[in-house]
């Protein structure tokens, strides 16, 4: 049998699909965006990027030039698009308007932080001064305050304690709309809080909409992790470009908060090393968001999205598009909010079903247009798996022959996608059908008529023509990472 399986996978794989296009279809570009989405887009860039008509252009008093308007709204969608690591190419693509949609802090992301605003003492006070919403569950919300307060805290020597007189250092308080400080709400989503540098009067307060839907856990916005962000601000931090850091203006909950590596040597930076930093944190350090260059990364799974790759990493992932050198890192639920796992095993898109497929332990997850599908999670079982088989380690799926390969541990499943059972003769050992190819895989994918194989920190790139390992490269090479040491 295993002799008859290895002559269909030949049969199958280096002539029919080696014979057929290799690249993703043509597919139409995106539409252009409306008048309102511009209108939506400009308000965004005056507020968060410092767009709108120069000095010069104001001091004219004419009428700026559609070139020269369209030149520096090219530049600040540049700058965003840059700071979120999507491709800057200017345009307001579905990427850069679903991002502009997405809840967030109330600052600029280009506001002027300088180490010198910073308090000058160790020792600080705050007072809320009113409560909003949350009036009646106010012992809640202390305990949300001075848990944020403490994970800033723990780091550095400052101290911050509550007060209820009015001369506090910082102030807490609820608004909603236009509250007379310049920046005001704008109703349910967008800005959800902001805060002041450090400073008098203003200096320092913490403001946070009312009008949101707070919450003490995963529902609504949660309060606590809205509050950590904001109290940063309120010690003198920027935002931050790094995704896994709690300083990252857009909004994120986990339930296991806790400041990354990048928030915690800015604020010590700022303020120095708390006495008991290296006691508090010797087993578990701060959480580093991972480099796509680090010559040790291993990747959790790799697919195909459209025409892009996609790279998976704990909460992670790298997008790679096709007409731009640009690989920035961001968050999975910053696409597929809630829907798809952290630390997953596995991943491949169906494009003739237009599904993307996500595995993590005995489950996997059906996604449709961003959306999660009906009936899912479910057990990989449904899909053929025998009971012994817990997780699949990699997907690799030939889209023109309708064909998935599963890999679980030293043996591969072949799952025939129309015909939805797995085929016969699976499975079969990997190093007989895939010579030269590890056990034990991270990711697969088949790409412009070669298959890359993942492991560990390397990437093997195999040729199905001549059925053997041609290459193997840091597992990082496709991300442009050429100076990674082979």
């Amino acid at each position: 049998m295993g002799t008859l399986w290895l002559g269909l996978l030949v049969l199958l794989v280096p002539s029919q699909l080696h014979s057929l296009p290799l690249l993703t279809t043509e597919r139409p570009g995106p539409p252009a965006p409306s008048q309102d989405e511009v209108m939506f887009a400009k308000r965004y860039l005056e507020k968060f990027y410092g767009y709108g008509p120069s000095q010069s252009d104001r001091q004219r008093r004419g009428a700026v030039s559609p070139a020269t308007a369209d030149d520096r709204l090219c530049a600040a969608v540049k700058q965003l698009q840059r700071y979120f690591g999507l491709p800057d190419n200017g345009r307001l693509t579905p990427d850069t308007l679903a991002l502009m949609r997405k809840p967030r802090c109330g600052l600029s992301d280009v506001e002027p932080f300088h180490n010198t605003w910073r308090w000058k003492r160790s020792t600080l006070s705050y007072r809320i001064s009113s409560y909003g919403p949350t009036a009646s569950v106010s012992a809640k919300v202390h305990r949300a305050f001075r848990r944020a307060w403490r994970l800033w805290a723990e780091v550095t020597p400052v101290r911050v304690r509550r007060r209820s007189r009015r001369d506090a250092d910082i102030v807490i308080s609820f608004h909603h709309g236009d509250h007379q400080d310049g920046s005001p709400f704008d109703g349910k989503g967008g800005a959800l809080a902001h805060a002041f540098l450090p400073g008098d009067d203003l200096g320092g307060d913490v403001h946070f909409d009312e009008e949101e839907d707070w919450s003490f856990n995963s529902t609504g916005f949660n309060l606590f992790a809205v509050a950590v962000h904001e109290f940063g601000h309120a010690l003198g931090l920027p935002h931050a470009m790094d995704p896994g850091a709690v300083m990252y203006p857009t909004y994120s909950f986990l339930p296991d908060l806790r400041l990354a590596h990048h928030d915690v040597q800015a604020a010590q930076r700022m303020y120095g090393i708390n006495p008991k930093y290296a006691s508090l944190f010797y087993k578990r350090p701060p959480p580093r968001t991972p480099d796509k260059c680090d010559p040790n990364l291993s990747f959790d799974a790799v697919t195909e999205l459209q025409q892009e790759i996609v790279f998976f990493k704990d909460r992670f992932m790298w997008r790679k598009y096709p007409t731009s050198d640009e690989i920035g890192i961001s968050l999975i639920r910053g696409l597929w909010p809630d829907a798809v796992p952290h630390n997953m095993d596995a991943a491949y898109e169906n494009v003739e079903m237009n599904q993307l497929l996500f595995f993590k332990g005995s489950q996997y997850w059906v996604i449709r247009q961003l959306n999660l599908m009906a009936g899912f999670p479910s057990n990989i079982s449904d899909l053929g798996f025998p009971p012994r088989v817990q997780a699949v380690d990699a997907a690799l799926h030939f889209r023109f022959a309708h064909l998935t390969v599963f890999f679980t541990g030293t043996e591969c499943w072949r799952y025939d996608e129309q015909q939805k059972t797995m085929e016969e003769g699976s499975p079969a050992p990997i190093d007989q059908q895939w010579p030269g190819v590890p056990s034990h895989l991270d990711a697969a994918i088949f790409y412009k008529g070669f298959v890359y194989f993942f492991k560990g920190g390397f990437q093997y790139k195999y040729d199905p023509e001549v059925k053997y390992v041609i290459s193997r490269r840091p597992a990082g090479h496709m991300l442009g990472c050429r100076g990674v040491p082979e």
